[in-house]
Order: structure tokens, then sequence, then C-alpha cells
């Protein structure tokens, strides 16, 4: 495998603000400019030299089993791949002042610097997605994120408007632990234990009411549209338990086990009546006496960047940096947010920063590229990642400049590649998921750049 590294960057003056780049740092590891660790010397490779192969690609993801099928990415011309930095930075400033309105940018708060620089807006998944919506003119919405992220965009976007995700590989391995043959046959099982799921009690609420986290594909959200579920985020999934306890005995959460112990426990539901469901085992590895006194059924999965976040890093952080604020995602393992001073979102852990009014020590559990984003635009507080291990997303980093300077050039040309359509049978029912979560809470608007 060929490794092509670019120069280290200059180390910045004293007072100045961190660079805010992984792959600089990642580079500098590499070439033994740094004395940091990294989780894998191959994220210095382009990402091309990982989309021919099954795999979710270096980085934290990278031991996660991909399924079958998965999307791959089709080989990028040797233009870009060989191109510079500052190269790609040029063509892609160029070919989106040439596209103008007809082309809408949406970076998420995980992707690379060098990428999310020319981003029109920056935000989380449905941020990201709704306000996509807010600009029906743009005939392409070139989405720097994640499959489902796309998928998402596509569902609230226009019928007019071209969804393109730029690396067709960058997919999400916790997305990916709940498909829908599973999940049907989890529904299956449920209701050989509980009786009709879609019969009333007297009280008028079912047995069982489905939400998926916004982390899930098309498919999933449309099967719980069918089933009278509803979609969450990081950030109002407690509106959303409530909205589902007010219509059902109990929730099946998928797929993050973590957001939805860590919601549901703050709600004051027992960790008792909060079962796993491993799909690889018969009625998910519980007894029907579980299921029936369950309050939240939690499917077996996860996000790989928040499991990297210990206990015992919040012990060091604390020991090296008396007063410390620790600020994890809600992803994360539950006695890692039990240890942590707050717990939030993406975009909570943004603004709590922007809000600290004097100068502050924070230890973040998030990933890397937000982490360095934030201590190069608060250069007046300290912020470091709690994981000391430089290990960013596996598919998040899969977007790289080199795909997003080839899409904006295809797009010039007026072709339009790695479009991402949701066949209509499931996009109709997927819609009405989003919809219900819509009216259990807006969510906060992304901020434009």
């Amino acid at each position: 495998m060929s490794i092509t590294f670019v120069p280290t960057p200059p180390v910045p003056a004293l007072g100045a603000a961190p660079d805010a780049s992984v792959d600089h740092a990642i580079q500098a590891i590499v070439s033994g400019a740094s004395t940091d660790a990294t989780c894998t010397t191959d994220l210095a490779a382009g990402p091309w030299d990982f989309d021919i192969r099954p795999g979710y690609g270096p980085g934290s993801s990278m031991g996660d089993v991909i399924p079958t099928g998965a999307p791959r990415q089709g080989e990028l011309p040797a233009a870009y791949r060989e191109a510079t930095e500052d190269e790609l930075d040029q063509r892609i400033r160029v070919a989106k002042e040439t596209l103008g309105d007809r082309v809408v940018i949406l970076g998420h708060f995980y992707q690379r610097e060098e990428v999310v620089r020319h981003a029109d807006y920056v935000g989380d998944s449905f941020q990201l997605a709704t306000a996509a919506k807010g600009r029906p003119d743009a005939e392409a919405i070139v989405f720097c994120g994640v499959h489902f992220m796309a998928e998402t965009a596509d569902l609230l976007s226009g019928p007019d408007q071209a969804v393109v995700l730029p690396n067709l590989a960058a997919g999400c391995s916790m997305a990916d632990m709940a498909d829908i043959d599973q999940v049907e046959d989890c529904w299956e099982q449920l209701a050989d234990v509980l009786g009709d799921l879609d019969e009333p009690d007297e009280d008028g609420r079912v047995p069982v009411i489905p939400v998926t986290y916004m982390n899930s594909s098309a498919a999933i959200k449309g099967f719980v549209g069918r089933h009278g579920g509803i979609v969450c985020t990081s950030s109002n999934a407690q509106t959303v338990l409530d909205w589902a306890f007010e219509r059902g005995r109990r929730v099946l959460f998928f797929p993050d086990q973590h957001l939805g112990r860590n919601t549901a426990k703050a709600m004051g539901v027992p960790l008792a009546q909060m079962p796993m469901w491993n799909p690889r085992k018969a009625l998910g590895g519980s007894t029907e006496a579980e299921l029936a006194d369950s309050r939240v059924i939690l499917w077996h999965g996860f996000c790989s960047v928040h499991r990297r976040f210990t206990v015992d890093q919040i012990a060091q952080a604390r020991v090296e940096h008396p007063g410390v604020r620790v600020i994890v995602h809600p992803e994360c393992p539950m006695e890692v947010v039990d240890a942590a001073d707050e717990a939030g979102s993406t975009d909570y852990i943004r603004r709590a920063i922007a809000a600290a009014t004097e100068p502050t020590t924070f230890a973040i559990g998030t990933e890397i590229n937000l982490v360095r984003r934030l201590a190069a635009q608060f250069p007046q507080h300290e912020i470091f990642c709690l994981d000391p291990v430089v290990c960013p997303c596996s598919t998040m980093y899969r977007i790289h400049p080199g795909y997003l300077a080839w899409v904006l050039e295809e797009l010039v040309a007026d072709r339009t590649p790695n479009r991402i359509v949701v066949a209509s049978d499931v996009a109709d029912p997927a819609r009405l998921a989003l919809e219900r979560m819509l009216a259990a809470k807006p969510p906060v608007a992304a901020s434009a750049r």
C-alpha cells in the first residue's frame, strides 16, 4: 500500500489557535514529527486505498463486521488521488463558485476540517437534513457525512433535488447493527410473547412502540413508521420516549443501546426493566418474563467512536487537570456518562463550550474531528479529547476532499454521481416516523457558515 505524506504543518506560535486538522495530526504521528499515538497508521493513506476492500476502513470501526453487500465506491480518478491539499482546496472552491446556488454542501460535525471548511451548513445529521429543506432552489445536495444521513436528506428534500454522497463507502457501523430482517424477526418474536402488538389495552396503549435513533437506515425508519413508532436524535431522546410511553407499555429502542439506556435511566426506568435484545439469540437472549416486565428493550448496537471512552480516562483527566469540566456524548457507555459532569449531543457540547465565559479546561468524549475543531475555535479554553489516541470515525473519514472535488466537478459537467434515492415504499412510512418526531419536538436549526 502506498502512502502519500503531506508536509508536516508548522508548530503554532505561542498563544495561537491549535491546528484543527486531524489529518495533519496523523501525518505528523506517522512521520515521527509527533509523539502522539493513533489507533492505526493506515489513517495516513487516502481512503481510496480501502474503497475496493470490504470493511469500514481504518479508524474506530475497523474491527466491526460490515454486512455483505454494503455499498462500495468506484475508483477515484488519479487526478484527485494525486492532488495536494492546496490543489484540492482550490478545485473545490472554483467548482463551488461555478455551481453557485445550484448546489448546497452539508458538513457533519465529525467531518475532516479540510471538508467542513467548504460546507454551507454544519451540524448533526438531522439539523443538516432539515437545513436542506430550506434550500429548495438547490438542484443538488452534497452531503458530507455517511449513508443514513444522505438517505434522511433524500426523505426530506424536494423530489427534483439530487442528494449526493461523495464516497459511497461512507456507511455507519452502528446503523448496520440493526438490519431490517433482524428487526422484523424481533417484532415477530415479541408478538409471540406479548400478543398482538397493534392491539391497544384498556388504557389505549399498545404492547410495544418502536423507536429508532436517527443513526439508522431508511428501511428501519420505514419499519418504525409502519408500526406506529417514531425517530429520535441524541438531543430529543427523552421527549421522544415520553411520547412513546404515552402510547405504549414499553419501547423497543434501536440501534444504540447506550443512548437508550442512558436516556431511560435518567427518566427513572430501572436497569432491571431494560433487557438487551441480541438478534443472534432466541428472544434476544432474555426470558419471556423479562420481556413482559420490561419498559425499554435495548438493541445490541453501539457506536465504536463513543465506546472508546472510559471511566479511567475521566479519572486521569481529573488528576492531570484539576477542575476540568468533562462532557461526553450519550452514546458513551453508562458508566462513562455517570462519571462525567455532563452528557449531551454534539450540538450540546458545542453550545456548552461557546457559552463558557471564563477560560475553562474541557475534556470531551466525542469524535476527534469535532474536538480539535472546537479547540481551534475557542483558544481561550483548553479543550482536549478524553481518548489520547487519535482515532477518528472510520466512515466519516472516508469523505476526503478528493471525493468532494470530484463530485462537484462532475456536477459542473452536468453529471450526477453517487445519487442516494430512497424507494417510495420505504420513504413514505419513514417520513411519517420523522414527522412524528418533528411534532414531538422541533429540532434546533443548523448553524450557517
